[in-house]
């Protein structure tokens, strides 16, 4: 049986670059083409519905880039046509990424009438000398003015993104930083560690006053004891949730379910249990070679089947991201792989008392919960 499945729409487009970020996103120079692209969007899910005919979709997330330049009627024209092409679950999470200083504000109202019932905020810091540092658009004000709209239109389901491991930021600078954050009173709370990616302006040019490996630290764990402290409980290794607010979408991912991808450079992985096989796929990466094929195979940049070696190490590599435990037969369920393998694979990592077994589940201890990186590389296939 395959696994859920979810929906991930890639807008491609931001207001400015941020110099931290890899993701497939790009300046916007010009005016914005809805139209032209959600019509692209379209016609892309077109060519994917038959690979996932029958199966319904249990949520939505519209990712970038920066979805909200997207107004809110273009919204409800995509999702009207996304739920006339493939059946959505009565419910279904549908996510929308937001950008504070995009002047999304006047489009909350119609975001809400276009099905959209989640809303993540990429805030980052509420440090105004930080967000500049961070290249981001916003200040601090705007970015609190914009979850006070939006609460204000009705959302109640809100994950604010925010950063530690910012340049010069001590102990007392974050803890101040994340305490400020959570006086908009978010429903979920993405913490993450400022890294320098490759093929980033970071990359190329850190920042100065970085924080050393002990100051990294003692922030992740101060993020945690303060987001605990506060209500959220960690599920995964950046997010944080109060009671039934984790983030539905990316559990599937973490999971090993299924997802479809449409837009430009979005990637997707589906399950097909009659044949075992398992494919992944990523559409083309430029927004104007997308828009040109996207009604055709020429959307598919790539292409590729997953072999049993490289699902098991997928598999860990999300599920080990999770504090929950899994079973051997959800691993053999979503993978088509003997129980055996993974048994053997992970076979030093029970030695490291990283990994125990209750029955049927596996699930990391407290200490293999920090060495899961190490836990995920037993499962390398050879040759990476």
């Amino acid at each position: 049986m395959p696994p859920p499945l979810s929906l991930y729409v890639h807008f491609p487009w931001c207001v400015r670059k941020c110099p931290y970020c890899d993701f497939n996103s790009h300046a916007l120079k010009g005016s914005l083409d809805e139209t032209a692209y959600v019509d692209a969007l379209l016609a892309d899910l077109s060519q994917d519905v038959p690979s996932v005919w029958g199966r319904t979709v249990h949520s939505i997330f519209l990712g970038g880039g920066t979805p909200s330049l997207f107004s809110g009627q273009a919204m409800q024209r995509l999702l009207s046509g996304i739920r006339a092409l493939l059946p959505v679950a009565p419910g279904a999470e549908v996510t929308l990424e937001v950008n504070p200083g995009t002047g999304e504000f006047d489009n909350f109202v119609g975001y809400r009438q276009a099905g959209i019932n989640r809303l993540s905020f990429g805030i980052q810091s509420l440090d105004d000398a930080q967000l500049k540092t961070l290249g981001r658009i916003h200040n601090a004000a705007q970015a609190c003015e914009a979850v006070r709209q939006a609460r204000d239109v009705g959302f109640d389901n809100i994950n604010l993104d925010i950063m530690f491991g910012l340049p010069a930021q001590d102990a007392q600078a974050a803890r101040a930083d994340l305490a400020a954050l959570l006086v908009l009173e978010p429903e979920h709370v993405s913490a993450y560690q400022l890294t320098l990616e490759p093929n980033t302006l970071f990359a190329v040019k850190p920042p100065a006053g970085l924080p050393d490996a002990d100051t990294l630290e003692v922030l992740y764990e101060q993020t945690h004891d303060q987001l605990a402290a506060a209500g959220y409980r960690q599920y995964e290794v950046s997010a944080y949730a109060r009671p039934d607010r984790k983030s539905r979408h990316n559990l599937n991912y973490w999971r090993f379910g299924d997802y479809l991808g449409i837009g430009a450079g979005a990637h997707g992985k589906i399950t097909d249990g009659a044949a075992q096989t398992i494919t992944r796929t990523i559409k083309q990466r430029h927004p104007r070679i997308y828009q040109q094929t996207a009604a055709d195979h020429r959307r598919l940049q790539k292409i590729e089947q997953v072999s049993p070696a490289d699902r098991v190490f997928e598999y860990l590599l999300n599920r080990l991201r999770l504090q929950e435990a899994f079973t051997l037969g959800h691993f053999e369920q979503t993978t088509g792989v003997s129980r055996r393998v993974l048994l053997e694979v992970l076979q030093p990592a029970f030695d490291w008392q990283a990994i125990v077994r209750e029955g049927d589940a596996l699930r990391l201890t407290a200490r293999g919960f920090c060495l899961s990186d190490e836990v995920v590389k037993l499962a390398l296939p050879d040759g990476n």
